[in-house]
């Protein structure tokens, strides 16, 4: 028997995601394992996701935040596509951070299409964490 009511907060959901053609990943799986340990709950898709196949990820999990790791340089091509599926599916409340290689001048078009954060190789894991749990508004627990 749960004892948390219909209108207590769950935790945090955030799918971690690789997308494009980048076989990269410890960096994704770094990131993952560092928000298990925040206290939030961490869907990782893998390698080589569509766009489609994350916001399909996104609205199955119930997600409340997505985070894109792209070391490749698609960045541009890539999250437009996101942005554009995730608004196609009514899915604006979802917090969208990338991480990974974006060069400075690049940022300020993500934040434009609805990024809320970029963070670069080597960031915190702790302003990582504090960022997303600032910024999503989880919402209420499904009664059981």
């Amino acid at each position: 028997m749960s004892t948390s009511s219909p209108t207590s907060a769950r935790r945090i959901r955030v799918l971690v995601a690789k997308p494009g053609l980048d076989g990269h990943d410890r960096g994704a799986k770094v990131v993952a394992r560092g928000l298990r340990d925040a206290g939030m709950e961490v869907i990782y898709t893998g390698l080589r996701q569509t766009p489609e196949m994350i916001v399909n990820a996104a609205l199955q999990e119930d997600v409340d935040c997505i985070g894109l790791s792209i070391l490749s340089g698609a960045h541009n091509a890539i999250v437009p596509d996101v942005m554009q599926q995730l608004h196609q599916r009514k899915l604006d409340d979802v917090l969208v951070v990338v991480g990974g290689i974006v060069p400075e001048p690049d940022i300020a078009g993500l934040k434009q299409q609805g990024v809320a954060a970029v963070f670069a190789p080597g960031s915190r894991m702790g302003d990582i964490a504090d960022f997303i749990r600032t910024h999503v508004h989880p919402r209420p627990a499904l009664a059981t």
